[in-house]
């Protein structure tokens, strides 16, 4: 049986970001089209690298915080929540700037995800820079994989994962290099751990917990393993694996 399939990747938000839709008709590239021009609207929003962006008008104190958009509200809203359930180690204040990043990713993504799903697709998933939203099946009628790349070498994968209707996301210094920090000690760099990758029940929540358990260095793991509904693996600076009880249900080739 032949089964229709849409697949396109653009560079968007500094990043490769990958739409597959299984029963999407060729000629639905417009419907992809509407995803791709959400994220774009994220980027032009919350990129702290755009000088337009809302989120740097509001650093230089150009921009009120009373006065901003609803969207930039919520995500405030939404950081401190995860401020909150992470003691205190995920905070979008760094030095006298405001950086979302962390949680404005795995939130964008989950939101395109939505607009696919709204639009009754059930079966595709959204890549971007490597965090994922699966749903469904893929073409094969199987479940997604997702890979885990070694920190060490970029070109091997160690862990293939198989999932759906679930979120992955990996936290780690091996390509962007420190550019996460511990906020309860924002001068120590975070070097005992490569990576950590976190699987939840979406991505936001995985993005947004990986961020936080990736600021805690070691211990994350173990912040992970008592987080309802959460799995993760995570990667030390010695290229030993650590993961949680039930990661290995996940794993494709174990």
């Amino acid at each position: 049986m032949l089964i229709d399939l849409v697949k396109q990747t653009r560079i968007l938000m500094g990043m490769p970001v990958t739409l597959e839709v299984v029963d999407a008709a060729a000629d639905d590239d417009s419907l992809l089209a509407e995803v791709f021009d959400y994220f774009q609207y994220v980027d032009d929003k919350f990129s702290t690298y755009k000088d337009t962006s809302e989120i740097s008008r509001l650093n230089r104190g150009e921009l009120k915080f009373a006065n901003a958009s609803q969207d930039m509200k919520l995500i405030f809203e939404l950081a401190e929540q995860t401020r909150r359930e992470s003691n205190g180690y995920f905070d979008i204040h760094h030095k006298d700037l405001i950086d979302p990043s962390g949680i404005v990713k795995g939130w964008a993504i989950y939101n395109a995800a939505e607009i696919l799903r709204k639009k009754g697709f059930e079966n595709f998933y959204v890549d971007a820079g490597g965090d994922i939203q699966a749903c469904g099946k893929n073409a094969q009628g199987e479940k997604w994989r997702v890979g885990i790349r070694n920190p060490f070498n970029m070109d091997e994968i160690v862990k293939v994962l198989s999932v759906s209707d679930c979120g992955v996301a990996t936290s780690g210094t091996y390509v962007r290099g420190q550019h996460i920090y511990n906020p309860l000690n924002p001068g120590q760099e975070i070097t005992d751990i490569m990576s950590l990758t976190v699987i939840g029940p979406d991505v936001y929540e995985a993005d947004r917990f990986a961020t936080a358990a990736f600021a805690m260095g070691r211990s994350g793991i173990d912040f992970i393993e008592v987080l309802p509904g959460f799995e993760g693996y995570m990667i030390d600076r010695d290229k030993q694996a650590t993961y949680t009880t039930g990661f290995a249900r996940f794993v494709l080739n174990e």
